[in-house]
This record gives structure tokens, sequence and C-alpha cells, in this order.
């Protein structure tokens, strides 16, 4: 394996599956049989995964809430969505610890690096909720922060194409890919691939990305064997 250790980012909104809103089941359980296999065959792995699917379901009165309150329910709409995942790791008699950026007792324990850490290397995958903990910053960049934590080798940030583009394919049929990216090019072309915030912090550390389709299966496999498979930035 070319990556021992990862932080894999989902995004809320790819549990959904094919609902408006919400956690579709069979959505998770796909998402664990594509993470099974490389879990197998001894990577850590840590996930952030998003809250929209929860968040934006709840009110279209959400967008008129005060923002640090709106910041803190997405970041509780994080840890359902850890639990759900979790739920369904221990289905699969894979050792799965729920952790928390927000005290939640009885849910989740609160973040301790180094107790995250010797959980990966005790061979559970650790789900990490509540985004921060603080307001006015984004899931991207709370990946990015708990990567950093962790030590792990890159950020495999799963979406729904299949790499980096210069324009949106899903609506440009011309876009052109990226197989490798550095940040310096990134910013240059103005490509969006985090907010500013995360991808600064991941920049100045130094820490690989890599974008791919989480939808496609193997593919998650792929990357972490170093097969070329979406988009690698780098310095």
């Amino acid at each position: 394996m070319k990556y021992k250790r990862i932080l894999l980012k989902l995004s809320g909104e790819s549990l959904m599956g094919d609902k408006n809103y919400g956690i579709d089941p069979a959505k998770v359980e796909e998402f664990v049989q594509e993470i099974k296999p490389i879990y197998r065959l001894g990577v850590e792995i840590g996930i952030v995964i998003g809250g929209g699917n929860i968040f934006r379901g709840l009110s279209e009165a959400g967008q008129a809430m005060d923002r640090t309150q709106g910041d803190f329910m997405g970041m509780l709409a994080t840890v359902i969505n850890g639990m759900a995942l979790q739920s369904v790791f221990i289905k699969h008699q894979i050792p799965a610890e729920l952790v928390s950026g927000l005290k939640i007792e009885k849910i989740a324990d609160e973040i301790n690096p180094l107790k995250v850490k010797q959980a990966l290397s005790d061979g559970k995958i650790v789900i990490f909720g509540g985004g921060t903990g603080n307001p006015f910053f984004t899931t991207d960049t709370g990946a990015v922060l708990r990567a950093l934590e962790i030590e792990a080798d890159a950020i495999l940030k799963g979406t729904r194409v299949d790499g980096i583009y210069d324009k949106d394919p899903e609506k440009h049929s011309d876009a052109v890919k990226f197989e490798t990216v550095t940040y310096k090019e990134s910013l240059q072309k103005n490509l969006k691939i985090m907010d500013s915030t995360a991808f600064a912090l991941a920049k100045d550390n130094h820490l690989p990305i890599i974008v791919f389709d989480m939808n496609r299966a193997g593919n998650l496999q792929k990357v972490v064997s170093g097969e070329k498979t979406g988009t690698l930035v780098i310095d």
C-alpha cells in the first residue's frame, strides 16, 4: 500500500443516495463495503463526513438562523452521520470509534489526538464528528486538521466526479481533467478543491490531497495502492 494511514473525507450529501435529504442505509452500506477491503489490508483509516444531508433537510428557514447556531447544528449533523457509519462498521465486525469535536457524552468521546493515533494503531477505524468544535469552520477544514493531528499520509477526498477539472465536468463537456496539480497551480487556476482556510492549512503543512470518485467500485483501493485514479494535489 502506498498510503499506510489516511484521512477519508466524505460529503454528507453523499449519504443521501437518491433521496432528497437524510440517510440512505443502502448508501452507507455501499461506502462500508468500499472501505472494508483497504481496512483488511491494514490501512489505518480516519473518516470525516459532512452533515449537509441532514441540516439542509431541516428547514428552509435555516438560512435566516444565527450563523453560530447554524454551524453548531451542522456539527451535530456530522455526529449523526458518524453514528450511522459506525453502526454499519460494527455490523460487519469492524471496530470503529466515533469521536467528536463537541462534548457529547454517551455518544462520542472528545477528540484526543494521542488516543486517536493509538486507536488507529490498534486497528480501529476512527470517525471524526463535530467538525473542529468551533463555528465558522467547514468540514474541509476539520478534515485537514484531523489529518494533521493523526499524521495521515494523505487526505482522500471522495466526490462524485473522478478528479479535479478546469471547470465543472457535470456542466461542461469540454472540461479538462488534471492528473496531478500543485498547490501553486491550483491557486493560479482558481481550482475549487477545498475552502480557502482548509486549502491553506494543507498547503502550509505539505499534505497531499487526492480527489477521486468514491461512487465507482474499487476506486478507494486503487488510490491507497498508488494507482493513477483521480487527481493528486502536491507541493
